[in-house]
């Protein structure tokens, strides 16, 4: 440190003398006696913070973290049925809303796979019967706003974001785009074409083809929730089919509105009345019957060859469970445990046997339906059969080796002190509500879910562990160059399954 001493004295006599030269009068001269001042000052705190030894981070002594507690929001519903939350948030002169809509690609036929996201992307897309597409787009330009509209997994709806002051105009918008959008022709075409070139390009990301045939090796490839769009599918859905799946379900009285800025929640829900007051309800509307869910698989090594890697993408896991069940929080910590800096797989795997440079495993659940125990990462070619190996034992050992204090406690100070970030603004607090509603959680499911969390100990992690991880239903599968996987894959299991990921039919040339 001496060395830096002197050299900071070397630079301050510089100084001095360079000034010196350049002192013409008394203004000169008050300059000079200021930077040389700071220049002491600095280099005095530049040795005092040299000097001072640094803590170690255990050291650190932190406040304990203040409490959570969710902002002021409003609940009500229209005569027709229309649920509506409005919180008020005047940090920013900016309001967003989002509309949940009872639907989701889940329910849409199998012959005709794609058409949920069509109907979803055509509505905004599309245009509306007062507007056009090129309409909207001009008029939510100006003003710097958004109208968006999307049909998912378990879920569909709209979305808009704009300035307080455009507020009316925007939202009559948005309004228009759930209520009355057309299903242009030639926006579903295009849609089309580009979903085609989607499917054309599936193959080119190693883990996109492992994400997607794992989900057909636990759940079936027929499965809702793990089958693909293809050509066919594509080609199979018409306007007519969109319409039909629209009015379907997209009623009041099967949607959630949220609204969330910088607005008077009297006057908004005045606006909300206005707009969407006079929509017919469908009396007739019931809750979609959800598909069933069992295991396609319980156990088998399966291989997709892409001669073209250097390095495998691995899978393995099992069907796991749902956010309401009573374990959720203890199975949460036990994903600390596993997980992460210091977590057990990154330590080993890592660290000690140098496997991957990312790994991991999760007990992923969904809202209503089971999700996956899924754990996996990327590894050498050559480290393939080592790496599935060396999951497979920290599985094992979650169930026989209880945790230690230590790991207990990172594992649940990591998750407590993650918290706060699920109120990181009120839009995304709002948010979250919504979903409880639409999913039948209670409002305060992720308060309860922390003092779970807080009780859980080590004897409830190995419970769990022993109660939901099942080594002996694992579902292996790798996704690498089966010449360069040395030792073999047949090491896990005699019988290895290989996959065809060829692209059912041939994509039609695209005319100009």
């Amino acid at each position: 440190m001496q060395r830096f001493k002197v050299k900071g004295k070397r630079q301050i006599v510089f100084k001095i003398q360079n000034l010196k030269s350049k002192i013409q009068n008394g203004k000169g001269l008050i300059y000079a006696l200021v930077a040389v001042f700071t220049c002491l000052l600095l280099t005095c705190n530049f040795s005092l913070a040299a000097t001072t030894e640094a803590k170690h981070y255990t050291e650190l002594q932190l406040p304990p973290l203040p409490e959570i507690k969710l902002p002021k929001y409003e609940r009500f519903v229209l005569q027709n049925g229309l649920v509506v939350y409005l919180m008020e948030d005047h940090e920013l002169p900016l309001v967003n809303g989002t509309a949940f809509v009872r639907t989701g690609n889940r329910l849409e036929p199998q012959q005709k796979v794609g058409l949920a996201g069509f109907t979803g992307a055509v509505m905004r897309t599309g245009g509306t019967k007062k507007h056009s597409a090129d309409e909207l787009n001009e008029i939510l330009e100006q003003r710097a706003a958004s109208v968006e509209a999307n049909i998912g997994e378990a879920s569909g709806g709209a979305s808009f974001d704009a300035l307080s002051e455009d507020l009316e105009t925007v939202f009559g918008l948005f309004a228009e785009v759930l209520r009355s959008p057309v299903f242009a022709q030639e926006k579903l075409d295009l849609a089309k074409t580009q979903a085609k070139g989607g499917i054309a390009r599936r193959n080119d990301n190693p883990d996109g083809i492992a994400s997607r045939e794992f989900k057909k090796l636990i759940y079936g490839k027929d499965s809702p929730y793990a089958r693909t769009i293809e050509y066919a599918t594509v080609d199979q859905v018409s306007r007519e089919d969109l319409l039909k799946f629209y009015r379907q379900y997209f009623h009041p009285n099967n949607m959630i509105l949220g609204i969330v800025g910088d607005f008077d929640a009297k006057k908004m829900r005045s606006l909300v009345q206005a707009k969407f007051g006079d929509w017919n309800r469908n009396p007739s509307i019931a809750k979609p019957k959800l598909p069933n869910v069992l295991p396609a698989n319980t156990g088998g090594v399966f291989f997709v060859n892409q001669p073209q890697l250097t390095q495998s993408s691995v899978l393995i896991g099992h069907l796991g469970g749902r956010f309401d069940n009573p374990d959720y929080a203890a199975l949460d910590v036990l994903n600390g445990v596993l997980n992460g800096f210091g977590g057990r797989l990154f330590n080993e795997l890592r660290s000690r046997q140098g496997l991957a440079y990312s790994v991991y495993g999760r007990w992923s659940p969904r809202y209503d339906y089971p999700g996956m125990f899924i754990a996996g990462g990327q590894t050498r070619s050559d480290a393939t059969v080592q790496f599935v190996k060396a999951l497979q034992a920290e599985i094992k050992r979650m169930q026989t080796q209880r945790v230690t204090a230590k790991e207990l406690a990172f594992a649940k100070e990591s998750t407590l002190n993650s918290f706060v970030f699920n109120f990181q603004d009120p839009s995304q607090t709002l948010s979250r509500l919504m979903r409880y509603e639409y999913y039948g959680y209670p409002a305060d499911f992720l308060f309860r879910y922390q003092k779970a969390v807080a009780a859980t100990t080590a004897a409830d992690v190995q419970r769990v562990a022993r109660e939901y991880l099942k080594p002996e239903k694992i579902v292996t599968l790798v996704v690498g160059n089966q010449t360069a996987i040395q030792p073999p894959l047949t090491q896990l299991a005699a019988q290895v399954t290989p996959i065809d990921v060829t692209i059912p039919g041939s994509q039609p040339q695209v005319k100009n």
